[in-house]
């Protein structure tokens, strides 16, 4: 097996909003993804932005978007985000109601279909759904803000969700607190798409940023236990 290489998707969460397309521009050609967190106010306690700002975003960038959509009801508010534009869609396991269907709407509108997991959900439970998936979110902060510490205890999350997906071409993501500090780490347990807010856009040049992240993260996959 060749030795993989993480990709990165910069979170807008830790950006300027009043500068969004022009803090997108800032990692145009750099990065993998643009990741979107879409919060509601209610599963989790902030709010961000709605389909409007990812539509706005959709037509600022050429990099593929990534939506997280941290809300209540995905079954109903999902597919627009799809519909949209969107190339990912995740929605949070312990939010929707009917998993499968809303999976395949997903990716009947032409994105890929993503499950999150917050930290205190184990991975195990969702073992026999992967396939209708083509991403895994594993969570390695409490969802809903940006800047959190990264908990170091999601890394055997991260290690055994990479042991159900095996070799299927489904994706193991880590989302919160990712720096050049813990990137490593997730790479090593099993994470080939890495979302970075904080990391990336308080950085003097988040280009550059992106690049160091990308270029630990491969080093520390390179050599890891799934990739041999």
């Amino acid at each position: 097996m060749p030795s993989p290489t993480v990709q990165v998707a910069p979170s807008v969460l830790s950006a300027d909003f009043a500068r969004m397309a022009d803090e997108i521009g800032r990692i145009e050609g750099t990065a993998d993804w643009v990741h979107l967190d879409v919060m509601d106010g209610h599963f989790v306690p902030n709010l961000t932005f709605g389909l409007t700002m990812v539509s706005a975003v959709l037509k600022a960038t050429s990099l593929p978007v990534d939506c997280h959509l941290m809300i209540e009801d995905p079954d109903r508010w999902a597919i627009g985000y799809a519909e949209a534009g969107a190339a990912s869609v995740t929605f949070h396991a312990e939010a929707v109601g009917a998993p499968l269907r809303l999976a395949r709407a997903i990716r009947d509108a032409g994105a890929r279909a993503g499950l999150g997991l917050n930290p205190a959900t184990p991975v195990d439970g969702y073992a026999d759904l992967l396939d209708a998936f083509d991403l895994v979110l594993v969570m390695t902060v409490e969802p809903g803000f940006g800047g959190q510490g990264f908990i170091d205890a999601m890394l055997a999350k991260v290690r055994r969700t990479r042991e159900l997906v095996g070799e299927r071409a489904i994706a193991v993501q880590v989302d919160g607190g990712v720096d050049e500090d813990t990137v490593g780490r997730c790479a090593e347990a099993g994470a080939d798409l890495v979302v970075a807010g904080s990391a990336v856009f308080s950085a003097g040049d988040p280009a550059d940023a992106v690049r160091r992240l990308r270029e630990t993260a491969s080093a520390a996959a390179g050599t890891a236990w799934w990739a041999s």
